[in-house]
C-alpha cells in the first residue's frame, strides 16, 4: 500500500490506535516507539551513525518532514547522547508534532473544546480507519508471514521490530510478542539492510527502545504501589 509522505514516526504512531474508538489505545509507551522510529529512519537516510555509542548528525542535512527536521536539530544543537538516551528524550513533545502533521494530511481529525469551560484543548480523533487497518495488516504480515524475512518490505520490517518491542497492542498481542520472538531478529537484520547506518544502529534502537519501556513500566508500577 503506497504511504505517500508519511515517515515512520508517522506510520508507528497511527499504529497506536484502535480504530474502532478512533483513538490510541493501550499504548503508554507510544512516544518512545515513535522516538525510535525517528531515529531508525534517519539512520537509515544515513543523516545519523553511531560514532563510538554516540549518536552523531550529519551537520545540516534535512529531510522535509517536521518530526524528523525536530530530531535532527536538537541532535545537533544537544550533548552527545547514546541511542538509549535520544529513545526518552524530549520524547513526549514530539508526538504533539507528529499529531500536526497527521491532522494536516487529513489522517486526523482535530476537535477544538474547553475543559470545565474556560481551557481550551484539542483533540484528535482518526480519520482514516481504514489506512490503518491495512498498516496493521502490513506489519502483522512482516511479523508473521507468510513471506519470507528476505521478501519482507525494509519499512515494515522496521515498523513490526519497534511495534512489538514498544508494546503496542493494537498492531501486536502479547501472545502474538513471544510467538514470533526469534522472527525479530531476522527482521532486525534485514531493517538494517536499507543503510550501513542503520545496519550497525538497528539492534541498539531496539535495545535502547526495550530498555527505556522496561524503565517506563517500571516506573508505572511503583507509582501505582505509591
Amino acid at each position: 500500500m503506497p504511504h505517500g509522505s508519511l515517515s515512520l514516526p508517522a506510520r508507528l504512531f497511527l499504529l497506536g490506535f484502535d480504530t474502532s474508538k478512533g483513538q490510541v489505545s493501550d499504548a503508554p509507551d507510544l512516544a518512545l516507539a515513535v522516538r525510535a522510529a525517528a531515529l531508525a529512519e534517519l539512520a537509515g537516510r544515513r543523516m545519523i551513525s553511531d560514532v563510538d555509542g554516540v549518536v552523531t548528525p550529519v551537520l545540516g542535512a534535512r529531510t522535509g518532514d517536521p518530526v524528523l527536521d525536530e530530531l535532527m536539530e536538537l541532535a545537533e544543537e544537544s550533548r552527545p547522547r547514546t541511542w538509549r538516551t535520544w529513545i526518552r528524550y524530549r520524547s513526549d513533545a514530539a508526538l504533539g508534532t507528529v499529531r500536526r502533521r497527521l491532522a494536516t494530511e487529513g489522517y486526523l481529525s482535530r476537535e477544538r473544546k474547553r475543559v470545565l469551560g474556560v481551557f481550551p484543548v484539542t483533540r484528535y480523533r482518526l480519520a482514516r480507519a481504514e489506512y490503518v487497518e491495512v498498516l496493521r495488516a502490513e506489519v502483522l504480515g512482516a511479523l508473521a508471514g507468510p513471506l519470507p524475512v528476505g521478501q519482507v518490505d525494509r519499512d515494515d520490517a522496521v515498523l513490526a521490530v519497534l511495534a512489538t518491542v514498544g508494546e503496542l497492542s493494537a498492531p501486536v498481542s502479547g501472545p502474538g510478542r513471544r510467538a514470533h520472538r526469534d522472527r525479530l531478529d531476522d527482521l532486525v537484520v534485514h531493517a538494517g539492510d536499507a543503510s550501513p547506518e542503520l545496519a550497525e544502529a538497528m539492534d541498539d534502537i531496539r535495545t535502547a527502545l526495550a530498555s527505556a519501556v522496561e524503565a517506563a513500566e517500571a516506573a508505572r508500577a511503583a507509582g501505582d504501589g505509591g
